[in-house]
């Protein structure tokens, strides 16, 4: 669904959107679980578009649905801002399907090489295996 703010004013009340464009992800009950505020390039729109489907499907526990969106967003948008954060939610959706660690070890070491800089990088730290382990 699509509102412009002057002709729906009372939505963009009720949503508390606070700036344009705001797009919302709701999951089947309408609960609201993804907020995009402000443009966003094409490339970096869709994958968090797809980031934003795999947080739904991790909500609902489908572990290997949320992987698949996730990983579509790792694999084919490798230079998008939400290239990183698909790595490190694929790997936690992996493991909550498995609880095979190896696969939060792995997504740490290639968070570290590929995304130094990142947010995400840090947040795998704890999973990373001191060396000679």
């Amino acid at each position: 669904m699509e509102a412009h703010i002057k002709e729906h004013p009372a939505w963009f009340h009720r949503f508390d959107a606070v700036w344009t464009p705001t797009v919302l992800l709701l999951d089947a009950s309408g609960k609201e679980r993804v907020r995009l505020e402000g443009y966003l390039p094409r490339q970096d729109f869709a994958a968090a578009l797809k980031n934003g489907l795999g947080r739904i499907a991790f909500a609902q526990k489908k572990y290997g649905d949320a992987a698949r969106w996730y990983g579509e967003v790792a694999e084919h948008a490798r230079d998008s801002h939400f290239a990183a954060e698909a790595m490190y939610w694929r790997a936690v959706a992996q493991y909550s399907a498995t609880h095979d660690h190896a696969v939060l070890g792995q997504v740490a070491q290639e968070l570290r090489d590929k995304y130094p800089a990142s947010v995400w990088r840090s947040k795998a730290i704890p999973w990373l295996r001191p060396e000679g382990s």
